[in-house]
């Protein structure tokens, strides 16, 4: 009886095939999500269209513009957003995801997936959320965005020292349970960020005098060591639109006005800031008694939302047309000045980290009729048409009207 003998050869495997070992697959590396960073000038937009796609839980990207802060970062139709500034989007309520890019400056970081390969994905019960964590690997965390404010006697409770061997790379130690820790900082964390300015670019002794000596609180973006190599092993650069919030001052404000008999009780101008060419809508001439007044609005307050829709960009009259068409209810949102110079140095609006307007659930709003009540233009030393504008109008009920509710598609 003849024997079959097999032979093997390092080179070529076994050469039975019935014999061959096959490996697992590999994952498919079209199914790796990739990373788009959008970068844009001010009054610029981001360049496309987002949409709820058919499923109704995707988020789709359509007609990205040609030459646009998009297509220079690599989004491409069709791609299928999960998230959002490190914030993880899918099936997340539509608008809310809308507000966070109108809001978040002019960085934006999209993390994507091909629609083809997203089809494909999801036929094969692939769960996002674990392929989202596994292109980023374990034991990677968000920056933290922290505000400390100066104690009497321990300063700010943190010191800082350069990591040896690393120009512009500095590293923080707290003191237990002083500013800095309850602020949100811990022990080992690198500081990225301090005031407005990048660490790289200062010095040890330039950083030491702003730790020791500046002003009464300080503004630090700081990350742990283990996340800080995942960044930059993804060549991502580590922003506060990136952070997660620990703590902030200059809070913007919401007020929900009910008009009385007299109105709302302010006048909205536009005015040019002082050392700036930027235009701004301003809050001035409050009431004593009135609407405004009893929901907290102070006089130079700048204008930031109305009606949960941000009007920083709007012009004047779209704007007085928005509060006059809202009925005899509007919700303002804003800030102070010092607060919104704050929000400009970390790059983002003060929207951004304001849950009353990230979380706006849109509504009805009934149409009003006003008469404008004008006033001594001497007086009102603003800029452009439509300037200093006092909203005192008088709601007739005949005139509701609804406002088109926020339909599953926006340019931004």
């Amino acid at each position: 009886m003849e024997v079959t003998r097999f032979t093997f050869n390092p080179k070529e495997g076994i050469d039975n095939p019935a014999l061959v070992i096959s490996d697992d697959p590999e994952p498919d590396r079209n199914q790796v999500p990739r990373l788009c960073q959008l970068k844009r000038v001010d009054e610029q937009s981001f360049g496309f269209y987002l949409r709820t796609d058919r499923s109704g839980g995707a988020l789709e990207v359509r007609n990205v513009q040609s030459w646009s802060p998009a297509e220079h970062g690599g989004l491409r139709d069709g791609d299928r957003v999960l998230e959002v500034n490190e914030e993880y989007v899918e099936n997340r309520d539509f608008s809310r995801v809308v507000r966070k890019i109108q809001s978040c400056g002019l960085h934006l970081f999209l993390l994507v997936l091909g629609g083809d390969e997203y089809e494909q994905a999801r036929s094969l019960c692939v769960d996002m959320q674990t392929l989202v964590k596994a292109s980023k690997r374990d034991g990677w965390s968000r920056p933290r965005l922290c505000h400390i404010s100066r104690h009497l006697e321990l300063g700010l409770g943190m010191s800082v020292v350069s990591v040896e061997g690393q120009k512009g790379r500095f590293s923080v130690s707290t003191v237990c349970d002083g500013p800095a820790e309850k602020a949100g900082v811990r022990t080992g964390d690198r500081l990225i960020w301090i005031n407005g300015l990048k660490t790289s670019l200062l010095t040890h002794s330039s950083l030491s005098r702003t730790v020791n000596k500046g002003g009464d609180s300080v503004a630090v973006l700081v990350i742990d060591n283990e996340s800080e190599s995942c960044y930059v092993r993804r060549k991502v650069p580590i922003l506060p639109v990136l952070s997660e919030l620990c703590s902030l001052p200059h809070a913007a404000k919401t007020m929900s006005l009910q008009k009385g008999p007299d109105g709302y009780g302010f006048l909205l101008r536009q005015e040019r800031l002082t050392g700036s060419r930027r235009i701004v809508h301003v809050l001035r001439e409050v009431d004593a008694g009135s609407p405004a007044e009893g929901e907290g609005m102070e006089d130079g307050d700048l204008l930031l939302a109305v009606n949960g829709e941000p009007v920083e960009s709007a012009e004047h009259e779209d704007i007085v047309r928005k509060i006059r068409r809202s009925g005899d209810k509007v919700v303002l949102t804003s800030v102070s000045i010092p607060g919104r110079e704050f929000y400009r140095q970390l790059g983002v609006s003060p929207l951004f980290f304001h849950p009353e307007f990230i979380d706006w659930d849109d509504k009805q709003q009934p149409v009003s009729h006003c008469a404008e009540d004008h006033r001594d233009p001497q007086r009102d030393q603003s800029v452009g048409p439509g300037s200093g504008v006092p909203l005192r109008c008088v709601f007739d009920p005949t005139l509701r009207a609804q406002t088109p509710q926020r339909s599953a598609d926006a340019f931004l």
